[in-house]
């Protein structure tokens, strides 16, 4: 690419969508060449305000238009196939979460990234928040010694009354709590531990939703003895926005962390980090997160699309980079969420160990049909 603009377009142009135009827009290496949708009327006003070109037929634009990336926020029902269209065509991809509603297909899809040396990236932004980012140098320095155990906890206001007929609201679309929301905290502790060897006492719960779950709560194990509790509502209206929590206790001290800071408790048997001392310390997102060119929402949102364009730049320079985020990796988070699905559904009479990946499942009409819906 040599120092080019990178061509992106931006499909599907839902909250997420158009989070993500903005913020593509505002970045200095970036030149934004199209964007798709669906609904006729948002890219009537986008066309008018931003004067960018619009396409609501995906393929149509991969045909006609000069690109090196696509950064896809349709609904999850709708990834792969858009992913795989553009993957066929030697595209960089940016999707958002989760990548998919099947391990088999994420691997799929993670198999053909790597045959066509594409960057991948899929938009779980806590990897680029700094506090977190904090406890996984921490964990890796083995900072409080051996770690026992992990509560990983997700709340917030999403879903607070029984809603229509929206992709959130189906299983077979959004995929409910599980897929939308616990998919965050699940990928923190895939970042953090790997995958889990096994769950038990997995509950989906609906409190809204009637046909999907608005809460969810289990046992991971890991290797090493490890265990962790996952704790996920979205119709917690006691939370003005989304939060997402890690606590990890170790032989030698604990860590505490959101989006805001990271608490550290370090025993006197501890090696202390430099900056560190004995007892606790806290340690703020606004001292662990370097500036970003353009705020939305979060520097974190921010980050994870420049980390994008500096790993296709890299790729480009012969140089290419480990990929944070990518299809890979989301491929084993999203494994995870077929572990509690199998688990809950079989009413943990059993713990569910880790299965093999399930394979494509069969697209009904209305999910086809949903291929370019807003995110």
């Amino acid at each position: 690419m040599g120092g080019r603009m990178i061509r992106v377009a931006v499909v599907g142009i839902g909250k997420m969508g158009v989070s993500h135009l903005s913020i593509v827009r505002a970045h200095p290496d970036i030149e934004v060449v199209a964007i798709c949708d669906s609904a006729g009327y948002v890219l009537d006003v986008l066309s008018k305000y931003t004067g960018l070109e619009t396409f609501t037929d995906f393929k149509r634009m991969l045909d006609t238009r000069d690109l090196d990336a696509v950064l896809i926020a349709t609904p999850t029902a709708s990834h792969v196939p858009l992913v795989r269209e553009a993957l066929h065509r030697g595209l960089h991809v940016f999707c958002e979460k989760p990548l998919s509603m099947s391990s088999g297909e994420s691997l799929e899809l993670a198999d053909l990234a790597r045959a066509s040396n594409a960057v991948t990236q899929v938009g779980y932004h806590n990897r680029f928040v700094g506090a977190f980012q904090e406890v996984k140098r921490l964990l890796e320095a083995e900072t409080v010694g051996q770690v026992t155990h992990v509560l990983a906890e997700s709340y917030g206001p999403v879903v607070l009354r029984t809603k229509g007929n929206t992709w959130r609201s189906k299983r077979e679309t959004g995929g409910g709590c599980l897929f939308d929301y616990a998919a965050h905290p699940l990928d923190l502790l895939t970042w953090y531990f790997g995958a889990p060897v096994s769950v038990g006492g997995t509950v989906l719960g609906s409190i809204f939703s009637p046909e999907t779950d608005d809460e969810v709560y289990s046992t991971l194990r890991y290797p090493s003895r490890v265990s962790a509790q996952l704790s996920v509502n979205w119709s917690d209206e006691s939370h003005r926005k989304m939060t997402t929590k890690m606590t990890i206790w170790g032989t030698k001290g604990k860590i505490v962390a959101d989006r805001q800071e990271c608490q550290v408790y370090l025993r006197d048997t501890a090696t202390l980090p430099e900056g560190y001392r004995h007892g606790w310390n806290v340690r703020y997102t606004t001292e662990l997160t370097q500036p970003v060119w353009f705020y939305l929402r979060g520097e974190e949102y921010s980050a994870q699309i420049d980390y994008f364009v500096r790993s296709i730049q890299a790729a480009a320079n012969g140089s290419p980079r480990d990929q944070q985020n990518s299809f890979a990796s989301a491929a084993v988070t999203d494994r995870v969420i077929e572990m509690l699905t199998a688990a809950a559904a079989a009413g943990d009479a059993t713990e569910s160990a880790a299965p093999a990946p399930t394979a494509a499942p069969r697209r009904t009409l209305f999910a086809r049909r949903l291929a370019l819906t807003t995110r």
